[in-house]
């Protein structure tokens, strides 16, 4: 049988081979640490926990309308008021299957067939293959220390062609953690707008900031299609639960294809997620943000030893995105070699960068400070092998 060739733009998430290696090891008996994966070691918090726990218990199962439960609607545009003083009418907020339901309507409504999109290169995989499956050619930019490894106005001048229709920024971004401020950000958004294209902007890791407050593109302009999520910052990865902001002529055909698409997202997940925004689940999730920024801090020192620092320590996320070429050419190897030698797991760069990956890999501090410490003292073990 004859499969769409779309599917043959979408390569394999490494990651997860390394995942299942892992595994393996564990349990043939071996000490792993995990540091491959996206996700922080802590649980989902209580409050949201307890709320999910009331909804099934009230028999909140049912379907809820197909852009979201309005009075979660409403608290999300209460949390762009209160931390990001936007103005954002609820209406032009749509609650998706997690981030990747918002950016597969993101991605269905402003790209087809013959469309070009511009994104940073390294990135996140599936911004490119969401594109790519909707028909998009995808023009990968470069970017590094330069441009604060961020899509910048300058290359986006530099890349827009005539028949480029979008550009795609996320900040912080995944793999690399860096961020835009608000004059970068500004810049880029303007630089769209005259040449009349939409810009997507990931906010995906937004709240896992260390050095500068959080920003959002909602308070900057109301055209920009943002999207974010529960899994990051709120700790709700396993709830499935995300979020598209839309400009307002783009609410009624967004919800057509969320209608057809997937009818709502999960209803216990969308009334648990309520409790996300109350004082007390706030003050959880900043402990945990501070715990993540001490992390950060322990990993760098370490790496710094190592000379495997990178140029740019990240602002934000829980990623490091590091230069491995002094040791290899083949980051899958590195990092395969690095699992059986050392049982310490990392991501290949080859799953986020299209030019590049094969001398970089990903290191997520998403592991308690003793362990990021072991995991320093075997990844020197493993170079000095090398």
């Amino acid at each position: 049988m004859a499969w769409n060739s779309r599917v043959d733009h979408v390569a394999p998430f490494r990651v997860m081979h390394l995942l299942e290696m892992a595994q393996a090891r564990e349990v043939a008996g071996h000490d792993v640490i995990h540091l491959e994966v996206g996700e922080p070691d802590f649980a989902t918090p209580e409050p949201i926990i307890a709320a999910g726990q009331q909804a099934l218990a009230r028999g909140h199962t049912r379907y809820t309308p197909a852009a979201g439960l309005p009075a979660l609607r409403e608290a999300i545009a209460g949390h762009y008021a209160e931390h990001f003083n936007a103005t954002v009418d609820s209406a032009r907020i749509l609650v998706t299957p997690g981030a990747s339901g918002a950016l597969l309507l993101a991605s269905q409504l402003l790209v087809e067939s013959g469309s070009r999109v511009l994104m940073a290169d390294p990135n996140y995989p599936c911004n490119r293959h969401f594109m790519a499956l909707a028909g998009a050619e995808i023009d990968a930019v470069s970017v590094g220390r330069d441009s604060g490894w961020q899509l910048d106005a300058a290359l986006v001048a530099q890349h827009w062609r005539e028949d480029t229709s979008l550009a795609m920024l996320a900040s912080p971004s995944n793999p690399t953690g860096h961020t835009l401020s608000a004059q970068q950000l500004s810049a880029v958004l303007a630089a769209v707008a005259e040449r009349e294209g939409e810009v997507i902007v990931d906010e995906i890791y937004q709240g896992l900031n260390y050095d500068d407050a959080p920003l959002s593109a909602t308070s900057l302009s109301a055209n920009a299609f943002v999207v974010n999520s529960f899994s990051k910052y709120f700790g709700m990865t396993g709830w499935r639960l995300g979020w598209l902001v839309a400009p307002e002529h783009a609410v009624e055909p967004l919800t057509r294809l969320a209608q057809n698409m997937f009818l709502a997202a999960p209803t216990p997940s969308q009334h648990a997620a309520l409790a996300a925004f109350t004082p007390e689940c706030r003050g959880v999730l900043e402990q945990r943000r501070a715990t993540l920024k001490e992390r950060r801090q322990v990993l760098l020192k370490g790496l710094a030893s190592l000379g495997l620092a990178p140029d740019l320590p990240p602002q934000g996320a829980f990623y490091v995105w590091l230069d491995i070429s002094h040791y290899s050419r083949d980051s899958q190897a590195f990092c395969e070699r690095l699992l059986q030698e050392e049982n310490v797991a990392i991501t290949p760069g080859i799953d986020f960068a299209v030019r590049g990956g094969e001398h970089h890999v990903r290191i997520a501090f998403t592991n308690d400070v003793a362990r990021l410490e072991e995991a320093v003292a075997r990844i020197a073990r493993f170079v000095g092998r090398l």
